[in-house]
């Protein structure tokens, strides 16, 4: 569990804060700031978000699994261990391949 903001803070394991649910995407915020956010995410294999842009800058950082991940048309595979940036105003798309657990830093400023 995510202590909360006035608590001490303690070691967590991200890969245990979002759970897999068969045929869906699971998401948990675990930050929000002014100047950015972290969300995990669980999607069940073939599960994707559709193509969409943002204003800022995200870093996705692959937990577990294998995504298809796809920037201003291109395509690119990024597995375990494996972080990919996607630039703000670039229309991008997240597939997985395998089911795959994922955090996903958006800055702001």
């Amino acid at each position: 569990m995510v202590p909360a903001a006035n608590q001490s803070p303690e070691p967590i394991k991200f890969l245990d804060l979002v759970d897999y649910q068969t045929g869906a995407v699971v998401s948990r915020q675990v930050l929000k700031k002014s100047a950015g956010s972290v969300t995990l995410f669980a999607f069940d294999e073939g599960q994707g978000l559709s193509e969409h842009s943002t204003p800022y800058d995200a870093l996705v950082n692959v937990l577990d699994g294998e995504m298809e991940i796809t920037i201003a048309g291109k395509p690119m595979t990024v597995k375990t261990g494996e972080m990919l940036i996607m630039p703000a105003g670039q229309a991008h798309a997240l597939k997985a391949i395998t089911r795959s657990k994922l955090v996903l830093v958006m800055i702001r400023t």
